[in-house]
């Protein structure tokens, strides 16, 4: 079975599924201890865990999850205008010589990449997306949306991602695992059967 990419399958919720309450971007970095208990928990490398801010956009706690074989993404969505920023950190490298090379965000239809230095970062874009790469040790902090978000509102996320607030962490990790799959009481113990009716439902 074909399966979107976790920030495009997201993409396609209600705005009052994906909303929190706040992001608690305030405050002192998260310990460092708990950040790799909650990471590593999904598969997650605790490095890879970074926040961004964006002003009026706040994190869709469905949407964070494991991207490729242990980089972190997560999506921010606007509450007045449904726009979003995708937030990627993938264990790669992006220099000159790469940075064409490497697809804009989940687009896999293989148009061309322009890419600009952009003092420390590169801004890249192909089709109606673009966004910021910016290169640490290891790995590369990526912050991407469509054309509704501003390059300045993307520069500003990308060059000011950091680690995350206790608060930050609560919104992105929640404690006791709150961004696993939802169990589904339906489904049969085992094989691929349809789901069950539950009893004195009518069918």
């Amino acid at each position: 079975m074909t399966r979107l990419p976790r920030a495009l399958a997201y993409a396609s919720l209600p705005l009052s599924v994906l909303l929190l309450t706040g992001c608690g971007g305030q405050g002192e970095v998260a310990d460092p201890g708990e950040v790799a208990a909650r990471a590593q928990r999904l598969g997650i490398a605790p490095e890879h865990v970074y926040a961004i801010e964006a002003d009026g956009f706040t994190v869709a706690r469905q949407s964070v999850g494991v991207h490729g074989g242990d980089g972190f993404s997560a999506v921010y969505v606007s509450r007045s205008t449904g726009d979003r920023i995708q937030l990627r950190v993938d264990r790669t490298e992006t220099t000159a010589a790469t940075c064409p090379e490497q697809p804009v965000g989940d687009s896999s239809s293989g148009g061309s990449v322009t890419c600009r230095k952009d003092g420390d970062a590169w801004y890249r874009s192909s089709g109606g997306h673009r966004e910021y790469a910016v290169p640490k040790e290891g790995h590369v902090v990526l912050v991407g949306a469509g054309p509704g978000v501003g390059r300045d509102v993307l520069r500003e996320a990308a060059l000011g991602a950091h680690r995350p607030t206790a608060g930050e962490l609560d919104a992105l990790l929640p404690a006791g695992g709150g961004t696993e799959p939802v169990e589904r009481g339906d489904l049969p113990a085992e094989g691929d059967g349809a789901p069950r009716d539950g009893e004195g439902v009518g069918g």
